[in-house]
């Protein structure tokens, strides 16, 4: 049995801000401002249009940036108010989600020149900066420019939204980065009104959560980080978690790397934002799988992201024929050949031109409403689950210890079975479950736990170059290379065959 907090409609606490980010992969434009229109919870109220523009502070440090706070000046313009000036702190946890919690302290100033009495009035700024240091070291970082159309809407049970489109850019010393985006602001109700919203918005407006806040990606493009590869990162336990917050935990994190990734795909090419974007999306469902038969409350299922997964798995095997496994052979082909280098050409041109291709099917995939609408779902899923924990909550050490051995049983089990190809993608399968488990619950598990991943890191990695070749084979000959490539590209796979899989069964 399972106790659910029944929704009140409230204001949030004093200080406290609940959002929604939502970033927008088409872009901006007067087309989605008629698109907004259109939305029926919108269409009923007249829009507010303000031009703000934004100073973030910080110390050369970035202190605040370390303890995670935001302090900003805006300029107000619009909406039939003049000019004004606001003293913004920002404070926030962990956020790996685009629904967001912050503390807020906002303050009217008199103009473009920080106020020190306003800011030690702040509650946390006590507690950041109790002797003043941080105060006398405080410097410009970066600027934020946007037109913002701001809607506030009010709904039965008390519930009050504002819905502020913002299109515009970031500036950090000579670089620049657009703003389109939405941001969902809880005034009064509870959060699943901001998913209810959201979810009318995305049926008609391409959207994909964001996480990222405009000050976080401020301090990544003055460090030239913006849409750098975001990385698997082990989540935040406390000492003693029970089992619905660990799984809140990790599917939160690994949820986030899957859409921090597919958002820099939207700009940037670097392969490795395709890479990262997979590997975030299977530790999803290896968490998942793993927390699934404990969870109380079941997950939507996800059929509007099975076009995009589909896409970006052919993206990442042309990004690793051409970045990895094609480099590694291209020299034992050509072997000083005039002919064979010119084929060799040929070929790589080929798989070139297929990934231009297929990244820009990527990027109409991330703009289709089904794609945003499935991101949508599982976020609001993730969100729900701490208020869906059991009455009695199961300790998560335990349990992650027994999950863990278990699973590493079964890969054990699969290695000594792996007597013919398909067997042995099996066991590589497993190992790499085993392999993000043990990465996911590294804080709960015992000192052996670590062998087991090295192990198993080990064997997906040897069994996963064979899959490479052999898919460069197959694309190879989808995109009609010479036949002496593709023989040559066969006849290599044969050999990591023949390395991994007994003699009687290589061939």
């Amino acid at each position: 049995m399972s106790t659910r907090r029944t929704p009140v409609a409230v204001a949030p606490a004093p200080g406290a801000e609940i959002e929604l980010k939502l970033a927008l992969p088409a872009g901006g434009g007067a087309a989605l401002l008629r698109k907004l229109a259109a939305v029926p919870a919108l269409a009923r109220v007249a829009p507010v249009r303000q031009q703000l523009h934004n100073q973030y502070f910080d110390t050369p440090a970035q202190d605040l940036r370390a303890r995670r706070a935001a302090l900003r000046l805006r300029r107000v313009q619009g909406a039939g108010a003049g000019e004004q000036w606001l003293q913004t702190l920002k404070t926030a946890d962990a956020e790996l989600s685009a629904l967001s919690q912050r503390g807020e302290w906002e303050t009217p100033v008199p103009g473009p020149a920080l106020q020190p009495k306003a800011l030690r009035a702040a509650p946390p700024w006590r507690r950041l900066d109790p002797d003043g240091t941080l105060l006398a070291t405080l410097q410009p970082c970066f600027a934020t420019d946007f037109e913002r159309t701001c809607w506030t809407l009010r709904q039965r049970g008390g519930v009050v939204i504002e819905v502020a489109l913002d299109q515009g850019h970031i500036h950090a010393g000579g670089s620049s980065a657009p703003i389109a985006e939405l941001e969902l602001e809880l005034l009064a109700g509870p959060p699943e009104a901001l998913f209810r919203l959201a979810a009318q918005i995305a049926r008609r407006v391409p959207v994909l959560p964001l996480s990222a806040s405009k000050a976080q990606r401020g301090f990544a493009l003055a460090q030239g980080l913006l849409d750098a590869p975001r990385r698997a990162r082990p989540p935040v336990l406390g000492p003693r978690p029970a089992l619905q917050d660990l799984a809140a935990a990790l599917l939160g994190e690994t949820f986030d790397q899957f859409c921090t990734n597919l958002h820099g795909l939207l700009d940037a090419d670097h392969p490795e934002l395709v890479h990262q974007a997979r590997v975030g999306w299977r530790r999803w469902r290896s968490a998942l799988r793993l927390c699934l038969p404990d969870l109380a409350l079941p997950p939507p299922t996800w059929p509007g992201l099975e076009p995009l997964l589909g896409l970006l798995g052919e993206l990442r095997d042309l990004d690793v024929a051409c970045t990895q496994t094609l480099p590694a052979v291209q020299a034992p082909y050509v072997d000083g050949s005039p002919a064979r280098a010119a084929d060799w050409e040929r070929t790589a041109q080929a798989f070139q031109q297929a990934v231009a291709v297929q990244r820009k099917a990527v990027r109409l995939a991330l703009q289709e409403p089904m794609t945003g609408q499935a991101l949508l779902g599982l976020v609001q899923w993730i969100a729900a689950l701490p208020r869906a924990a059991p009455a009695t909550p199961q300790p998560a050490r335990r349990w992650a210890r027994r999950r863990t051995e278990r699973l590493h049983q079964r890969w054990k089990k699969a290695q000594r079975q792996a007597s013919d190809p398909a067997r042995l993608h099996r066991a590589r399968l497993l190992a790499k479950r085993l392999r993000y488990t043990i990465e996911a619950l590294q804080p709960l598990l015992p000192d052996a736990a670590q062998r087991w991943h090295a192990q198993a890191l080990q064997a997906q990695e040897e069994v996963g170059r064979l899959r490479d070749v052999h898919m460069a084979v197959l694309l190879a000959a989808r995109l009609q290379a010479p036949a002496e490539v593709v023989a040559f590209l066969r006849g290599h796979a044969a050999g990591w065959a023949q390395a991994l899989l007994p003699d009687d069964t290589a061939a």
